[in-house]
């Protein structure tokens, strides 16, 4: 009896997709329930509370979009011009290229011997791809995508900040800035454990960490909408 296909799934594929949704769902919270906590300090009618909210989440989903989409299209040129310049390389001095990738998996632990007829065989299927991959790191895989990573920047914002704002519109008085506060919280917590089981790194320590930075940035703001607010 034929044994099945073995198929290996690492923790560390998810980093990726991962990392950009937590930054931009665990940033959605923070900013905009700091911001709606900061103006209720500062004694803004619960309208004023809700339109800063609504506009935190507009501006903050634009502005994530737009950092992503400038930082990952960068990304994008700087690998397009390492790819011309060793396609360049590859035709102007292909025998130097070809020691080159040799000697790249002799450090990884080949024969000599063995580790030239490897970049010969490569070389000969796809010179550039081999060298995208194995010498400059580019995996065809894993290319930056600009467009997809500021939709999904701004979607896990967008996600994030509709928590709070929630919590606001069915808040109000003295009441608004505690329930809105330990919402947040919790959203920070349960956020925080996700990405740190789907990761597979320790729960506990992932809760804390996103509440403890969470709770100061909301202490920090109100406080600012304390001291500058005017009693109404």
């Amino acid at each position: 009896m034929q044994a099945g296909h073995h198929r290996e799934r690492h923790l560390s594929d998810r980093i990726g997709w991962l990392r950009a949704a937590v930054l931009g769902a665990n940033d959605g919270i923070v900013s905009t329930a700091s911001l709606i906590v900061g103006v209720a300090a500062a004694h803004g009618s619960h309208n004023n509370i809700l339109v800063a909210g609504a506009a935190g989440l507009v501006a903050g989903a634009m502005s994530m979009a737009t950092g992503e989409y400038v930082s990952v299209h960068s990304q994008e040129d700087t690998e397009q011009a390492a790819l011309e310049l060793e396609k360049m390389e590859l035709q102007t001095n292909n025998a130097a290229e070809h020691k080159e990738l040799a000697a790249i998996y002799v450090r990884r632990g080949l024969d000599p011997a063995l580790a030239r007829q490897v970049a010969e065989q490569l070389m000969a299927h796809d010179a550039l791809g081999a060298h995208a991959r194995d010498e400059l790191g580019i995996s065809a895989t894993q290319r930056p995508r600009p467009l997809q990573a500021a939709l999904a920047s701004a979607a896990s914002f967008t996600v994030g900040a509709i928590f709070p704002i929630a919590v606001a519109i069915l808040s109000s008085g003295t009441s608004l800035i505690p329930i809105v506060s330990a919402a947040s919280l919790v959203f920070l917590a349960l956020l925080g454990a996700l990405a740190a089981w789907t990761g597979g790194a320790p729960v506990a320590t992932g809760a804390i960490r996103v509440t403890f930075w969470g709770a100061l940035a909301m202490g920090m703001t109100a406080g600012v909408g304390a001291m500058l607010g005017v009693a109404a």
